[in-house]
């Protein structure tokens, strides 16, 4: 009876934990300002962008046609597959998974690096062919919103970074670290995906 009362309190903790846990916000709270502050910068170049497609639409589709969709897809997909790394590792710290939770994060990292070498590959040809941020409207958005995104991928790797010796350090892992630089990476791929969506795939 006793081991079976210790087995149902034990289970009835871990529930209330976990409850407890899907109730707060993950991360530190700066994050999120910081966060929000981000989507509304980034939100109000988008309300621009439109407003300036909106007056310049046959330009905008011609210039459009001139990026390489190509490695914007692939960069698509190494984000998201990034994000997924990061969500997974972030679980697996919850779950006091150290060893799981770090071989995830790098798997995270060396995904997201690989971005900042495409976009490298997408940019040289296009500056080379004379397509820069004085060539148009279009380009100046271009450059000036990707250029502003790749900067915040950067920063993004040096936070997977931290959150890496957190969770490789002596001491027990911050979950909330954990959570926070998850929360910055996941805003990047979100901003990602915008600008994939305005800059490469509407019509």
């Amino acid at each position: 009876m006793t081991d079976a009362t210790t087995q149902l309190r034990t289970a009835t903790g871990d529930a209330t934990r976990k409850a407890t846990a899907r109730g707060r916000v993950p991360g530190e709270s700066s994050m999120w300002f910081f966060v929000i502050g981000d989507l509304i910068i980034f939100g109000v170049y988008f309300v621009v962008y439109m407003y300036y497609r909106g007056q310049n639409h046959d330009l905008f589709l011609a210039s459009q046609a001139k990026l390489n969709t190509d490695i914007g897809a692939v960069n698509t997909v190494v984000l998201l597959t990034s994000s997924l790394f990061v969500a997974l590792g972030t679980s697996a710290a919850r779950d006091g998974k150290g060893t799981d939770a770090y071989r995830l994060f790098w798997l995270a990292l060396a995904a997201g690096a690989v971005f900042p070498v495409l976009k490298a590959f997408e940019y040289i040809p296009e500056i080379t062919a004379g397509l820069t941020p004085g060539t148009n409207v279009f380009f100046m958005f271009y450059f000036v919103m990707t250029g502003m995104h790749l900067c915040h991928v950067f920063l993004g790797l040096v936070i997977l970074s931290f959150v890496l010796r957190n969770l490789r350090g002596p001491a027990a892992p911050r979950i909330s670290l954990t959570e926070t630089g998850a929360t910055y990476w996941h805003m990047v791929d979100l901003l990602w995906i915008m600008l994939f969506a305005l800059l490469y795939v509407m019509r």
